[in-house]
């Protein structure tokens, strides 16, 4: 796996958040719910963010295998037990402190399993309730990378017109701040 993102994402370590700034022209942000609402109240609204979710995933991972990729935040650098599924992929040095008690380290677990409509619906919500972040959704060789976050998704394509084709197809989930966000 570590060789597959060093070929497709050299410039940055897999870190959802830190994706945007050097892929930006491979980049668009689509919000879960209508007028950049971010937070889901009613099961109705439930339904719009996973139904816009699973839309895009579809779209990007039809008919193939995906991997989840998860991160546990750390101030250690040991490797915490996996969960069952997920097998321990790398470890990160994301924050280098000085003193020990300051660095942040970001210890990385991948599931391998087959995409389909509604699979990931319940850690789906969970992100969409803030409760967990940094889960990056990719296919097999790593060509694009759906990062879901409580307020919509950042979606990376393998080109610049694939970027442009799918932002068009959603384009009334886009904001309408200039920069994208």
């Amino acid at each position: 796996m570590t060789e597959l993102w060093q070929q497709h994402w050299p410039d940055c370590p897999p870190v959802g958040y830190k994706l945007r700034d050097p892929y930006r022209d491979l980049w668009v942000r689509f919000h879960s719910l209508p007028e950049s609402k971010r937070y889901a109240e009613v099961e109705s609204e439930y339904g719009v963010v996973l139904e816009r979710y699973n839309t895009v995933l579809d779209e990007l991972f039809a008919g193939g295998d995906i991997y989840v990729i998860t991160p546990v935040w750390a101030t250690e650098a040991e490797v915490p037990p996996s969960q069952p599924g997920d097998g321990y992929w790398q470890t990160l040095l994301v924050e280098d402190d000085p003193d020990p008690e300051f660095r942040t380290y970001c210890h990385l677990f991948a599931a391998r399993r087959p995409w389909r409509y509604g699979c990931l619906d319940e850690p789906l919500r969970d992100i969409a309730d803030d409760k967990v972040a940094g889960v990056l959704i990719t296919d097999t060789q790593m060509r694009r990378i759906y990062h879901p976050y409580d307020g919509g998704a950042d979606v990376f394509l393998a080109t610049p017109g694939e970027r442009d084709r799918t932002r068009d197809r959603h384009a009334d989930w886009l904001s309408s701040h200039p920069s994208g966000l």
